[in-house]
């Protein structure tokens, strides 16, 4: 189906308006199901809460897109200005789910499966997990997520997090023994301190450092609790550091997730098609690691070709300036729509034949 060209931006604006705190993502699951099926997808959406929406002939290789459709608390008021929108979101991540749904109802040839999926900016990425757990893998995913119109991302660190609580007896100020917020403080220290350890580089930006962030610390002389979210790199021993952190520590020590690390190679064809995609459309391809993590790392399991894509500046990403150009929204629908064709014949020829959409259950 083919829509106007100010399309995109009124669905990313009509995104915007409808608030998707994680936890949070019926109404807009609901609102997207019934865009897509405006748009001729066969849509709805499933026991989790994820929008789906599938366009395209059935006996060619699936292409994945999958979007995140929730966001982090705080409000941006949602606003015009120019060519710039403003509205929590509009860059992680409404904004390259909008323009995968537009790209993938104007998508000829492709067979394309759009996620936009719940559960994202919280531990348990439970919107993918559930369709790691009911849908039959397809033969491609693009990952909706902020790279720039012109950018491919091509991995994220791992994450894991780690929490700690301490009690000791009651103690005045003048005593030598350190109080319970101490000993938090200095099990963040020490975390800190074993992730530089075993790092390949001193460089925090660097994708082959593992950091950690402090993320709360509450407590007093008695009582006291310390939470640190971890980014790590590929090769990341998890087993290793859940034992350096939970040796001594005087406390109970708790650990929320273990997420690898992903890394595509350039050769990748979901990379070639989208490089490929860009120069057509008039962009000089950049290729990006992130020391973020996302959805990409979960369905990495998968196994199959895959890359993230979407426009907007991912250094706006939770902030209170969150907005994105609309043009740069335009020129990613034009860049995916492209890219999904070359992607879709790509896989054709390497399988020889077509492979229908996994059947999502409950």
């Amino acid at each position: 189906m083919t829509f106007s060209p100010e399309y995109p931006a009124w669905l990313l604006r009509a995104m915007l308006c409808i608030p998707s705190v994680s936890g949070r993502e019926g109404r807009l699951a609901a609102f997207l199901a019934e865009q897509m099926a405006a748009l001729g997808m066969d849509a709805h959406v499933d026991a989790a809460g994820n929008a789906h929406g599938v366009a395209g002939p059935p006996d060619v290789p699936v292409i994945m897109l999958l979007g995140h459709i929730d966001t982090v608390p705080g409000r941006v008021p949602v606003c015009h200005v120019g060519d710039l929108l403003y509205g929590r979101g509009a860059v992680d991540a409404k904004g390259p789910m909008a323009a995968m749904i537009c790209a993938a109802s104007r998508a000829s040839g492709a067979r394309v499966h759009v996620v936009g999926a719940v559960g994202e900016e919280v531990a348990g990425s439970r919107g993918a997990r559930h369709l790691m757990a009911t849908v039959a893998p397809p033969a491609a995913v693009l990952i909706g997520e902020p790279s720039g119109w012109d950018g491919v991302c091509l991995g994220y660190k791992g994450r894991v997090g780690v929490g700690y609580e301490t009690s000791t007896p009651p103690l005045h100020t003048s005593s030598p023994v350190p109080t319970a917020v101490e000993a938090a403080a200095e099990f963040s220290r020490r975390v800190k301190d074993y992730l530089r350890a075993v790092s390949d580089s001193a460089d925090p930006v660097s994708f082959g450092t593992a950091t950690g962030t402090l993320v709360r610390l509450t407590g007093d002389l008695s009582r006291a609790e310390a939470f640190l979210t971890c980014r790590v790199p590929p090769g990341f021993d998890f087993e290793a550091f859940e034992r350096h952190v939970t040796r001594s520590a005087g406390g109970r020590v708790w650990f929320d997730e273990r997420v690898p690390a992903v890394r595509r190679p350039r050769s990748d064809v979901v990379v070639s098609a989208l490089r490929a995609a860009i120069r057509s459309n008039g962009g000089q391809p950049a290729l990006r690691l992130k020391s973020g993590t996302s959805d990409m790392n979960v369905v990495e399991e998968w196994g199959v070709p895959m890359a993230a894509y979407g426009p907007g500046d991912a250094h706006l990403d939770h902030t209170s300036d969150e907005h994105i150009a609309i043009t740069d929204l335009v020129r990613s629908v034009d860049v995916l729509t492209t890219a999904l064709g070359r992607i879709s014949g790509q896989l054709r020829k390497r399988t020889g034949c077509g492979a229908a959409v996994g059947a999502t259950v409950g």
